[in-house]
């Protein structure tokens, strides 16, 4: 589980890192990121609608992206801005994907969008 200072949870956010932040996609997911003016640090929100399937798959990919993105937010933060809130919505094909595919993609989207 990511900490709760971590987890992105209002709809102003989301909104805002989609529509002002920069975006990388992959097969799999599209990544945003929007820097945030202040030192709240960075907050991660997840994305995952009926499209991907029923609710018991749209579970298991939250489940592993989360898993994911705490592995990926110790190696990234350094290169992350100080206050940033990210984004990852998980498209239809992220349903049949692997473990280690999402893990992929996700690090590729993550390394297009801080370069």
């Amino acid at each position: 589980m990511l900490a709760r200072a971590q987890r992105l949870t209002d709809a102003a956010g989301f909104a805002s890192a989609v529509r002002r932040g920069r975006r990388a996609g992959s097969r799999t997911l599209v990544v945003h990121l929007d820097t945030v003016e202040g030192d709240a640090g960075v907050r991660i929100g997840f994305v995952v609608s009926k499209a991907v399937g029923p609710s018991v798959t749209r579970n298991r990919v939250k489940r592993r992206l989360r898993h994911l993105a705490r592995e990926q937010l110790s190696s990234v933060e350094t290169r992350l801005p100080g206050s940033a809130v990210l984004v990852v919505r998980a498209l239809p094909a992220s349903a049949d994907a692997g473990y280690e595919e999402l893990r992929v993609d996700l690090a590729r989207c993550l390394e297009r969008v801080t370069s």
